[in-house]
C-alpha cells in the first residue's frame, strides 16, 4: 500500500467519526515536508478555524500511535476554500455549471490543461468540460488535477449557500 492510501486509511475513520469528510490528503517537501490533510463538514456548513483545531488534535493522535511517516514533517490541517480543488467524483457532480481548470495526465486532443465550464461526469467516468472550441472529455483516471475557478458566479452560489 502507497503511502497516500495509508494516510487516507488512517485518518478516514477518525474524520468521519468526528462529523466530517476527507476531501484530500497531500504529503510534500523534502527540507521541511508537510502532510495537508483537506477535509470539510459533513453537514455541509462552513468550516472554521476551531474546525481545523479539533481535527489537527484529533490526527495528531492517531498518527504519532502509528508514525506512518518515519521523518518529521508539518500537519497541517485546511478546509478546500471556495476555490476548492475538485478530487472525488462527486465534486465533479456537485460543482456541475462552474468554471474549472483542469489538467490530464495523458494529452487529449494535443493539450494537457483546460480551462472552461464544468458540465459534470458521467457513468462512463468521463469529466465533460465545455471549451471554446466545443466540449471535450476526459477520463477521471487520466485527472492529474483540477480546481475550481473564481468567479462572480461562484462566488454568489457560496454566499447563497451559506444564507440557507
Amino acid at each position: 500500500m502507497d503511502l497516500q492510501t495509508r494516510l487516507e486509511a488512517l485518518v478516514t475513520p477518525t474524520l468521519e467519526g468526528m462529523g466530517y469528510e476527507l476531501v484530500r490528503v497531500q504529503y510534500q517537501g523534502t527540507v521541511r515536508p508537510t502532510l495537508q490533510i483537506m477535509a470539510e463538514r459533513q453537514d455541509g456548513k462552513d468550516m472554521t478555524v476551531d474546525d481545523c483545531a479539533d481535527i489537527s488534535r484529533a490526527l495528531s493522535a492517531v498518527l504519532d500511535v502509528e508514525d506512518p511517516i518515519p521523518a518529521a514533517y508539518t500537519l497541517e490541517v485546511s478546509s478546500p476554500g471556495i476555490d476548492r480543488p475538485l478530487v472525488r467524483r462527486k465534486d465533479f457532480e456537485r460543482y456541475a455549471g462552474f468554471d474549472v481548470k483542469l489538467d490530464a495526465k495523458q494529452p487529449i486532443d494535443g493539450r494537457k490543461r483546460f480551462r472552461g465550464r464544468l458540465l459534470g461526469i458521467g457513468e462512463d467516468d468521463l469529466i465533460r468540460l465545455e471549451i471554446e472550441s466545443g466540449e471535450v472529455a476526459i477520463p477521471f483516471a487520466d485527472l492529474h488535477r483540477a480546481k475550481l475557478v473564481l468567479t462572480d458566479e461562484l462566488i454568489a452560489a457560496t454566499l447563497k449557500d451559506q444564507e440557507q
